[in-house]
């Protein structure tokens, strides 16, 4: 059921923003503060810990807009091989651009964009030039010769040396980038070896949502982080540099700890003096733990993410976009917690949806795809696939039917609508099937709602669809997939395609 929360968010904020501040004053005059996770739209984190605003780091960089640059960047490979979002189904690449947009909403502005690892790659050159004839500063970053372990090269002209300086104005620097591999780091220590160069004494600092230093191991959150990650191996660990530091326990993630002897050498030679920091943790300016305000909740929502991201790298393996490993690797976790795909309840009730469908149809031919939806007070309501409608188009009308009190038996989509266009589709777009997809049956909907009363009052009843958990028994279509996020539904699905088709339309 949605509505339960566990996690202050404005305490967080309150806190975050403080922390932040404290950590510029360390350094006097300029600090860069790299943004692990998403700067927008965390949705993970969102669902991890209910409660969190998923753009609560834009409103926290808008209360210090007067003191802060914000630097993007994105990795060229991952332009170069498109890869993608997977909560927007967009590009790394048209992320960037959509976070550059985004930003202007709220009133803020990018200093610069910086591709990294930049080798001349054909579709890294496009981006550039896209961003430049647009008006946007676009600097180049190359791999930095000598790094990880010639330390006396990285931090030469060389190496930090031979980027190209980005000119900011402010005391913080804010750098970021669509996900993780951006650069981001490197790009901060290249920045630092310019500043002091220049005789400024700049800092850096680390703002990084999971894991959570402050909860335990094997916290859910903690690991549901590793599940996150599963694609790129990252793992949870005690930070042995804190523990040795500080004898205290604080978690963090391997990457960070791998890396930190380098990055203390690093900042070392930068500075010319000893570092600050003691241990990786110690980098971090991180508030989350001191927000959360109901473990259980916090806990019973991590182990529900479990299972989405159990779903959907099954669905990816499926796809060919991972290997089996990462599947594997997500079981393992959740064997470890001893969480079960039953405990996800809209699961059982889609795959139900299916076998009634084919009971039905006893004889006919094609594949019998079910979908489910729990709604805001915890009821399931159902539906499947028809020679009219996908499964998700016809859950997604009997949930909104269901909100607004409309009896079963009237119907929202008149039969001359939905004709329309089916023979649409198939006469004039030569598609294969004429049932609706879900981004198809909105706009149906809306057509009806011009004249029928009942399909306005049920168009109104789309908003509480927002954050509700759905499952469908086939990798959603396209236009399923489109329409789900539009409406902010948490959508799983089984590893199983709708059509033996393998090019959909």
């Amino acid at each position: 059921m949605k509505n339960k929360t566990g996690f202050d968010n404005k305490r967080y904020l309150q806190e975050q923003t403080a922390a932040i501040l404290e950590r510029v004053k360390m350094f006097g005059n300029t600090l860069y503060l790299e943004f692990g996770g998403k700067l927008l739209f965390d949705y993970h984190a969102s669902r991890v810990l209910p409660g969190f605003n998923p753009n609560v780091k834009m409103e926290l960089l808008q209360k210090l807009k007067d003191r802060a640059d914000i630097v993007l960047c994105i990795y060229a490979g991952d332009i170069e091989r498109k890869k993608v979002r997977a909560d927007f189904g967009i590009t790394y690449d048209a992320d960037a651009l959509k976070l550059i947009d985004d930003l202007k909403d709220w009133g803020l502005e990018i200093a610069a964009v910086v591709i990294t690892r930049f080798d001349n790659q054909p579709a890294a050159k496009i981006f550039k030039n896209k961003l430049e004839r647009r008006g946007i500063r676009v600097c180049v970053h190359r791999f930095t010769k000598g790094y990880p372990t010639d330390v006396n090269t990285i931090v030469s002209d060389e190496g930090y040396g031979s980027n190209e300086y980005i000119e900011t104005k402010k005391q913080l620097v804010v750098v970021t980038g669509p996900g993780p591999g951006s650069g981001k780091l490197a790009t901060c220590l290249s920045q630092l070896y310019h500043e002091h160069k220049r005789g400024v004494e700049a800092g850096y600092a680390k703002l990084e949502t999971f894991p959570v230093w402050n909860l335990p191991l094997k916290h859910p959150v903690n690991v549901a982080y590793e599940a996150a990650t599963a694609d790129i191996m990252d793992f949870n660990q005690i930070d042995p540099f804190h523990l040795e530091a500080h004898n205290k326990t604080a978690i963090n993630y391997n990457r960070d700890i791998e890396i930190f002897p380098v990055l203390k050498r690093i900042l070392e030679k930068i500075s010319g003096a000893g570092s600050v920091y003691k241990s990786p943790t110690d980098m971090g300016v991180n508030r989350v733990g001191f927000a959360i305000t109901d473990d259980a909740i916090v806990q019973e929502a991590a182990k529900q993410e479990f299972i989405r991201r159990y779903f959907r790298y099954n669905c990816e393996y499926a796809m060919g976009f991972v290997e089996k490993e990462t599947v594997q690797r997500v079981e393992l976790l959740m064997n470890e917690l001893d969480i079960r795909i039953d405990d996800r309840k809209v699961v059982a009730m889609a795959r139900s949806a299916a076998a009634e469908a084919q009971q039905q149809q006893k004889g006919n031919e094609g594949i019998f795809c079910g979908a489910a939806i729990e709604l805001p007070d915890g009821a399931i309501v159902t539906g499947n696939n028809s020679s009219l409608l996908h499964a998700a188009s016809s859950s997604v009308i009997n949930a909104i039917k269901k909100l607004a009190d409309i009896p079963a038996k009237i119907h929202l989509l008149p039969q001359n609508i939905t004709e329309t266009i089916a023979q649409f589709k198939t006469n004039i777009l030569a598609a294969k099937t004429a049932s609706l997809d879900l981004e198809e049956t909105l706009i149906a909907l809306s057509i009806s709602a011009m004249s029928n009363p009942a399909a306005q009052l049920a168009i109104e009843q789309l908003k509480e669809l927002r954050d509700c958990e759905m499952h469908i028994t086939h990798i959603p279509t396209p236009g399923d997939e489109g329409g789900l996020r539009r409406l902010g539904i948490n959508v799983t699905s089984d590893p199983d395609f709708s059509t033996k088709n393998l090019f959909l339309q």
